[in-house]
């Protein structure tokens, strides 16, 4: 993740600089529910590849939004930091849900 700006016109362009991209918000509502191991993130998110999901938990960590178990079980949790955006994303989660038939979407639920 790039340094951050020190100034910001806007709290939501914070919001946008750190969580933005296609993949830390989804990364971070599987995560929502509890802390999940490597292999379990890819499976709940299949479009992603290895890579980017290294490269995003990368991120997510330097953020202060994740952290990884501190038993070295190789799983992935929400720092304190990243627990306090768990209303955030259950928003986003409903939203996306009431909308998904309007809008003529799918969503394959499942952890």
């Amino acid at each position: 993740m790039k340094r951050l700006p020190k100034t910001f016109g806007c709290p939501v362009e914070l919001s946008v600089q750190v969580l933005g991209g296609k993949w830390k918000p989804v990364i971070l509502a599987r995560l929502k529910d509890g802390p999940l191991r490597y292999g379990e993130l890819r499976r709940l998110i299949p479009q992603i590849s290895d890579k980017v999901l290294t490269e995003r938990l990368a991120d997510l960590q330097q953020a202060g939004l994740v952290e990884r178990d501190a038993d070295g079980g190789g799983g992935y949790g929400l720092s304190m930091r990243g627990a306090s955006l768990r209303p955030v994303l259950q928003s986003l989660y409903d939203w996306g849900t009431a909308q998904a038939g309007e809008m003529g979407a799918v969503i394959r639920a499942g952890r």
